[in-house]
């Protein structure tokens, strides 16, 4: 089996699972009392710390850890808005954060605050000047990722933070999917990570606050942690999180050379073998190991399915594989194609036999699936009306609407009119992407009394 998901989860590295043995053995104790077995403890904890702080590139003291990834996020937004709340309550965010700040922000809604989303470009990055204009005489914190966790797209994070710097507003940097590779660029105020991204166990985080922030943690007050974390700290993880963060970022520049080389075969390979396709995120700013791609036509579920059958363990950012039946809002917001979304994430130490296997099989499967869907055959729930043809796809999901669009599209004049009825929100996505994949017009949506009408002029 080929795992592909290390954006999701990366396999234990083995750094991590010597530590974490060891350390079981020796940091069991109370780490905050004087006798012998606390005194090592603290001495484990304090390493740990050191050698965090130096990979994130931040004073030992301006470092905790945390219980998650997510808890290092809530605490780090909460926290540096409490501290700020003189200031003003407006937080700025990007469209594609990791849902973690997103889940923030709405709390600080709905605490009566204001946000701003900034919006990113089709390959889903922002734009330093947008975020720059977005920053207020009240604004109290800036959140911005260092790469995205769906598509891979590197963050103009230095630029933001200069811009921040200017205003004399606080930027909070989710680098999850990047510290394993390095420490983040620009003068960022508050950084946060979790473990199991890197290689290191799950249940560790880490927040980094700078010295002169202006942060007040939120909740019941505990001495831990110097305050900012409350809770018993789980010090083998912790070891063990600091030992790999440490070892995998020894290792990240021969390995990341390699996995950009495993990942542009991919990214031109799916191009030349499938059909209808569209590989999305930044071409060249990218995470080294992740490459995403969407397929016209596809079930994404079912296309995730058949490739664990066939070996390989993806995952996607498609409408068709989620309960909501809505698209992530990571490509909803680059406004790409969303149906058939597959996400590649190579962890360290991929062979590329692997990755070449990927490529032999992901054609059938891609096409069996589409003929499973009925995509090949002309077919359709298209009437004609007047000048145009009217495709009623109300109550079928993706990529069922797109799939019955295709199919009727010859059957107009070049200049003539596609109505397509659909209550599906991919659809919202994906029959613009569609009508750019295939050199037809987009005319907008317009209400129907059943979901919405979405408007296509055939152009050739």
């Amino acid at each position: 089996m080929a795992y592909f998901d290390a954006a999701s989860a990366a396999p234990l590295h083995p750094v991590a699972r010597q530590a974490l043995l060891a350390s079981l053995d020796e940091g069991w104790a109370d780490p905050a009392r004087l006798y012998r077995e606390g005194r090592r403890a603290r001495l484990l904890l304090d390493a740990a710390r050191e050698a965090a702080a130096e990979a994130v590139g931040c004073r030992a003291d301006e470092l905790v850890f945390t219980p998650s990834g997510t808890r290092a996020v809530h605490s780090g937004v909460a926290g540096a808005l409490a501290g700020r709340r003189r200031v003003g309550h407006h937080l700025i965010v990007s469209a594609v954060e990791h849902s973690s700040v997103l889940h923030a922000a709405e709390a600080h809604e709905r605490d009566g605050g204001t946000l701003t989303q900034v919006p990113v470009d089709r390959t889903g990055a922002v734009d330093p000047a947008a975020y720059a204009a977005a920053l207020r005489d009240d604004t109290a914190l800036a959140c911005l990722q260092s790469a995205n966790h769906e598509v891979g797209t590197e963050q103009p994070v230095a630029a933001v933070a200069e811009a921040c710097r200017a205003a004399g507003v606080p930027l909070l940097v989710d680098a999850a999917q990047s510290l394993g590779w390095g420490r983040v660029a620009g003068d960022w105020s508050l950084l946060t990570a979790s473990a199991h991204k890197w290689g290191g166990p799950s249940g560790v985080g880490l927040l980094a606050v700078r010295k002169g922030v202006r942060f007040a943690p939120q909740g019941p007050g505990d001495e831990r942690e110097s305050g900012r974390m409350p809770g018993f700290e789980n010090l083998p993880a912790i070891v063990a999180a600091a030992a790999s963060l440490r070892a995998v970022q020894a290792e990240a520049a021969e390995e990341e050379a390699r996995l950009r080389g495993l990942t542009e075969r991919i990214r031109a390979g799916v191009r030349t073998l499938v059909p209808d396709v569209e590989v999305v995120g930044d071409p060249v700013r990218r995470l080294p190991g992740v490459v995403t791609f969407s397929c016209l036509y596809v079930d994404g579920e079912t296309l995730l399915h058949e490739l664990d059958r066939a070996g390989f363990s993806v995952s996607s950012g498609s409408s068709c594989t989620s309960s909501t039946l809505t698209p992530s809002h990571v490509l909803r917001a680059m406004g790409v194609l969303s149906e058939g979304n597959v996400r590649v994430s190579l962890p360290p130490g991929t062979p590329a036999e692997d990755v070449e296997r990927f490529l032999e099989v992901l054609p059938g499967t891609v096409a069996a699936v589409r003929e499973r869907l009925g995509a090949p055959v002309a077919a359709g729930t298209a009437r004609e009306g007047g000048g145009e043809l009217v495709v009623d796809a109300l109550g079928r999901r993706c990529p069922i609407p797109v799939i019955e669009l295709a199919k009727v599209i010859g059957d107009v004049p070049v200049g003539g009119t596609v109505r397509v009825l659909s209550d599906d929100e991919a659809a919202r996505l994906d029959i613009p992407a569609w009508c750019e994949m295939r050199g037809q017009e987009y005319r907008g949506e317009e209400p129907a009394d059943q979901g919405t009408a979405y408007l296509v002029r055939r152009v050739s």
